[in-house]
């Protein structure tokens, strides 16, 4: 999340400027707004809609052009994001797709269970395809506490398999959990596909795959979910914001 601050303001357009660009709402050729036109409409300083812009240069979305302005730059076939919240993961449903591989059920996993703090060793689980364009990136199995599963069985996203949707996990627990989603626990690694991963991501097996595993807590720290993802490196480029603490 943002955290208040000088810096609130450019970080809050940045993130609507990403999302719009996500959208197509600014396709090839098309110019963005200058820096006098956002400064004007979102009664900012000029100073800090040109921090917004440099963000979304140094993400890679936009590209400025002098003497014409600035605009969003042209998309290739590796899928590239910039995390820096748990609303920039959630901010996934504008531009992917999730495709249900595993409905939504309840089963028997010590490890996950373990991880999320469960008292015994049954969590719900499901997994999904996410696609950009129509080419599958990214496997993910999500596990969740019994009763926070029990919060969203009645979605169909994620109870019917092979359901296509514009949604997160995270996204819909958002809204239901009695405390929102503050943080997650991540960690990156490097795999190789199982027969069973190759076959969704269709790659080789044994093909190298980045592992990001993230445990999302709510806002008293309880554990909420576990996902576990595995990103076929060819489309998928991860990129973190790391900011500096105020001294």
């Amino acid at each position: 999340m943002t955290a208040p601050g000088r810096d609130s303001a450019y970080v809050r357009l940045a993130r609507e400027l990403r999302e719009a660009i996500l959208r197509h709402d600014y396709p090839e050729g098309v110019r963005l707004p200058t820096e006098a036109e956002l400064a004007a409409s979102h009664g900012l300083s000029r100073q800090t809609v040109r921090r917004a812009f440099q963000d979304l240069v140094t993400e890679g979305l936009v590209h400025r052009v002098p003497g014409r302005g600035t605009f969003a730059a042209p998309r290739e076939e590796q899928y590239l994001r910039q995390f820096g919240s748990v609303e920039d993961l959630m901010a996934l449903s504008l531009d992917t797709t999730m495709r249900l591989v595993s409905p939504l059920r309840r089963r028997v996993d010590v490890d996950a269970a373990g991880r999320l703090r469960v008292a015994s060793d049954r969590v719900d689980h499901l997994s999904f395809l996410r696609l950009h364009e129509d080419t599958p990136f990214c496997l993910t199995t999500v596990h969740l506490p019994p009763d926070v599963g029990a919060l969203v069985a009645d979605r169909p996203e994620l109870t019917e398999e092979g359901a296509e949707s514009r949604v997160t996990v995270i996204g819909l627990l958002d809204g239901r959990l009695p405390e929102p989603i503050a943080e997650a626990e991540q960690s990156v690694t490097v795999t190789l596909a199982s027969a069973e991963v190759a076959a969704h991501l269709d790659c080789p097996p044994q093909h190298p795959l980045l592992r990001i595993d993230r445990l999302y807590l709510s806002a008293t720290g309880r554990p909420v979910e576990l996902a576990v993802s595995h990103f076929l490196p060819e489309h998928y480029s991860y990129r973190v914001r790391l900011r500096r603490h105020p001294r």
